[in-house]
């Protein structure tokens, strides 16, 4: 692990049947930032999109199951993530300058956060907001985790 290898977290996964074009996507209306993305031609194998907040999604082309392994779980379109950022504004209008179709305005929830929804061009929903979540319980020993 090098300085900008980031810590380990959890990473979102999903399967696309574009997906180059989902990435430029993400890239353009979001403000997701290609990491990296492995494969030859129209085939994704692996691709990697860091949030600039921090967290990231990792995707890659919907593909047959290999012999003797379960089939992926979610069908192209089929994902959802929250995502957090401070700046839930800049996002929608980032968004809908790109034409991202948004499924809920910008709103303030009843737990305070300022969010918005969009679908991505397969139909995944995106929903971006302030909210990070609840403070975490104490670790034992007293520290906190986080």
């Amino acid at each position: 692990m090098n300085d900008t290898t980031p810590a380990p977290q959890v990473w979102p996964s999903l399967r696309a049947t574009d997906a180059r074009a989902l990435i430029r996507f993400l890239v353009e209306a979001f403000g997701f930032q290609e990491v990296v993305s492995y494969g030859e031609g129209a085939f994704v194998a692996h691709a990697e999109l860091a949030w600039p907040e921090g967290g990231g999604v990792m995707l890659g082309s919907d593909r047959e199951t290999p012999e003797g392994a379960e089939p992926w779980p979610g069908r192209p379109g089929t994902f959802t993530a929250y995502v957090v950022t401070a700046d839930p504004d800049g996002v929608h209008a980032r968004a809908v300058a790109a034409g991202a179709r948004i499924t809920t305005e910008l709103m303030v929830t009843d737990y305070g956060s300022r969010d918005f929804a969009a679908a991505d061009p397969e139909g995944n929903r995106w929903y971006f907001g302030t909210y990070r979540g609840a403070p975490r319980p104490a670790a034992p020993g007293g520290a906190a985790e986080g």
